[in-house]
């Protein structure tokens, strides 16, 4: 890369936070040879959800494209606390987005590009990955969105 990854944070006006400790019996992050993987990523800014609710019934997409931004900024600080450095990230191959939103929502898809979009954005081609979004009833903290993800790591 032709910038480091913090310079791009710094660019988009992004501060990565510190990483959120696990609350019950898990860990935040783990690495598996070459793969680092995320526990899910709630869209917590500065100790609370940036929204909470469902889609589909109060929220509407560009909210849950920002929840969707906040819990992937959330993923990076989990990355940042496993690897010291961001750039030992070599690509992020996939997330898994799930969106809690009511049965007949359809554009889980839509609010997900809130996390692809800033993936690429800060990674450049790196970020480019494979992912599933998915509806979900509910998350915890009636969260609208959580995001884990797998990264490939140098």
């Amino acid at each position: 890369m032709s910038t480091t990854i913090e310079t791009r944070l710094a660019d988009l006006g992004i501060v990565i936070p510190e990483a959120a400790a696990p609350v019950a019996n898990y860990v935040s992050h783990t690495q598996s040879g070459s793969l680092l993987f995320t526990s899910g990523q709630l869209p917590l800014v500065g100790g609370k959800l940036v929204h909470t609710g469902l889609l589909g019934d109060g929220l509407t997409i560009v909210q849950g494209q920002e929840a969707a931004r906040a819990a992937a900024i959330n993923v990076l600080a989990q990355a940042k606390a496993a690897l010291g450095d961001l750039n030992r990230i070599k690509r992020i191959v996939k997330i898994t987005i799930f969106v809690a939103s009511t049965p007949d929502f359809i554009e889980q898809h839509l609010v997900a590009n809130g996390a692809s979009d800033l993936f690429v954005a800060v990674l450049g081609d790196a970020g480019r990955h494979v992912r599933s979004a998915v509806g979900t009833a509910s998350l915890p903290l009636n969260a609208p969105v959580e995001i884990e993800a797998i990264i490939e790591i140098a």
